[in-house]
């Protein structure tokens, strides 16, 4: 009993160092792939919906959070992340065609619907087995199935719904800003030369 839990503490000390780093090197990779820091926030809002499906999954199911866990969770913000960024990708490819924005966010979702579907069901269904087994080394295969099949639904419902919803809400916010820039400056320019 000892040795399991030196090893579990020992793993998690781990976790904790490699987790973050992993998450800040992918949030670099997708900044300099992006080129634009709203858009690679916008994906990383992925990363809290799908770890709240897996803290539930594990919650319904009566599981401790263990290494394995763990592991789900590192799995599913990928996942998430992936997800997230097709979606985003997608909109900003109709953008460059020429479409408005609210008619972008439409066109991405509706173009993305059976991509992000398909990931989340062929996910789900691939891991109800480990979910299921009660074999040998099924302690460690069921959270890990457990995890990513509860962040998976969450996940895709985020990427499918909210967040388009949050790319037309704070791509309006930021373009408002820009109009009203111009005004600013102008007002300005008027006082001096009146003065």
């Amino acid at each position: 009993m000892g040795g399991q839990f030196e090893n579990l503490e020992r793993a998690r000390q781990r976790l904790m160092l490699v987790v973050p780093v992993t998450l800040l090197l992918v949030f670099f990779l997708l900044y300099f792939s992006m080129q634009n820091l709203r858009d690679v926030l916008l994906i990383y809002t992925g990363i809290p919906f799908a770890l709240v499906g897996g803290v539930y999954a594990l919650y319904f199911r009566a599981m401790p959070f263990s290494v394995s866990a763990a592991v789900g969770f590192i799995a599913l913000s990928g996942i998430a992340v992936l997800n997230g960024q097709i979606m985003v990708s997608a909109i900003r490819n109709f953008l460059e065609q020429g479409d408005t924005l609210q008619n972008a966010v439409l066109d991405a979702a509706r173009q993305r619907l059976r991509p992000v579907l398909a990931t989340a069901i062929t996910d789900a269904v691939g891991f109800i087995p480990m979910a299921i087994s009660v074999g040998v080394g099924a302690e460690v295969q069921r959270p890990l199935a457990t995890v990513v099949i509860g962040g998976v639904l969450t996940s895709s419902l985020l990427t499918l719904f909210i967040l388009p919803l949050l790319y037309l809400l704070f791509s309006k916010s930021t373009a408002s800003e820009k109009s009203l820039t111009p005004m600013v400056t102008a007002k300005g320019a008027l006082k001096e030369d009146l003065t």
